[in-house]
């Protein structure tokens, strides 16, 4: 899994954003026509999301965005199927996420089994 993190929010983030459009369509291009892509979906806005929290007493505590300055927002994901680490590094490389101040971090998916 390969999780997209943008530089930040506000001023600093729309600054270090580099990647176009196009550069993201082709990126999803390429990861479908490499017969990777398992899924993946881009995250709305900061803005529209919810936060809950439930404390040691189970009572709940809910908060709405905006939230306050932050370095690395998850804007989106990809599940790839890649044979190895190795490969998965070099798409992730290749994403249009990991430029301008962002990043991609690479994880496994957890398999249990029952």
């Amino acid at each position: 899994m390969m999780l997209i993190n943008s530089g930040g929010t506000g001023e600093a983030q729309e600054e270090a954003c580099e990647a176009s459009f196009e550069d993201w369509q082709a990126f999803d291009r390429a990861v479908k026509d490499a017969g990777i892509f398992v899924t993946g979906h881009s995250l709305a806005d900061l803005t529209t999301a919810t936060v809950v929290r439930v404390d040691a007493g189970g009572r709940r505590t809910i908060t709405d965005g905006p939230f306050a300055e932050t370095r690395e927002v998850l804007g989106g994901y990809y599940v790839i199927d890649v044979p190895d680490l190795d490969a998965a590094l070099d798409w992730a490389g290749r994403c249009p996420g990991a430029t301008g101040g962002g990043s991609v971090v690479v994880r496994p998916i957890a398999e249990f089994e029952g």
